[in-house]
């Protein structure tokens, strides 16, 4: 594919796993490492383009930061395709549980497929719930279908609630729509709510105002796919290290300031 065509590719790729849109974003921008205004806009495009994935606000950071981009785009490309977090996870969930979670989240549904002893509730958000029911339970994990109307009933019966985020701020998340109300009724019934991040997840605040800034803009926020969801309801990250508490989790934020990542839309 001609290094424009694939910018092009990963700029309307808005339902493709982080991990997928990173590798095609590195070879997309390859072609530009010897083109430093020509990289800064092709980073710009398809960080315009896909407003709620962190995890290319950071590897466009890194790659407009570095001293030698092309080094730092397969190195970062990298990092992203070795990331640990769904492995830790896996170790990490307590036996026999009943987990809830919510709509098809990449790295939760890549967790969830390693550990059989688990009761997985699936809150249909997005409409995805049940291609990831179905995903389940070919691979011998009982799974049950819940339709968005169950989701307090659901998190009352859950042991732990595991929402994934697209990207993490010092104080607040981007997760799927109902991720919001998911957390609240569970802190209030006294059920833990685990947020599941993964390499490239975790924003500074500079960076993080600048994508949340272009995620949430929806005229009428219960019509968006994705919304705010404060870190106070969380109870544990979960990243390449396993769960930890929010302000440890948050110490490992590692995404360079690229301001000239915002500076206007570029289509």
């Amino acid at each position: 594919m001609h290094p424009i065509e694939r910018l092009r590719y990963v700029a309307r790729a808005s339902g493709a796993p982080a991990e997928v849109l990173v590798q095609e974003t590195a070879r997309a921008l390859a072609s530009f490492d010897d083109d430093p205004q020509g990289l800064v806009t092709a980073c710009r495009r398809i960080v315009s383009r896909q407003p709620a994935s962190g995890p290319l606000v950071w590897f466009a950071a890194r790659v407009l930061t570095a001293s030698d981009p092309r080094s730092e785009i397969w190195e970062a490309a990298g990092a992203v395709a070795a990331d640990p977090t769904a492995a830790e996870l896996a170790h990490a969930l307590p036996d026999r549980a009943t987990v809830v979670v919510l709509g098809w989240p990449s790295t939760i549904d890549d967790t969830l497929a390693r550990r059989g002893d688990l009761e997985v509730l699936v809150v249909d958000a997005l409409g995805e719930g049940s291609g990831l029911v179905r995903r389940l339970l070919s691979a011998d994990v009982e799974a049950v279908d819940v339709p968005q109307a169950g989701l307090g009933a659901a998190v009352a019966a859950g042991d732990l609630v595991l929402l994934e985020a697209s990207a993490i701020g010092p104080g607040e998340a981007l997760a799927v729509s109902g991720s919001l109300a998911a957390a609240a009724v569970a802190r209030h019934l006294g059920v833990p709510v685990w947020l599941v991040g993964g390499v490239g997840r975790l924003l500074p605040q500079r960076m993080w105002e600048g994508l949340r800034s272009r995620a949430v803009r929806a005229a009428e926020p219960w019509d968006a796919d994705d919304e705010v969801l404060p870190l106070e309801l969380v109870d544990r990250l979960v990243g390449p290290c396993g769960p930890e508490p929010v302000e440890q989790g948050l110490r490992r934020t590692d995404c360079p300031v690229a301001p000239e990542l915002f500076k206007g839309d570029v289509f």
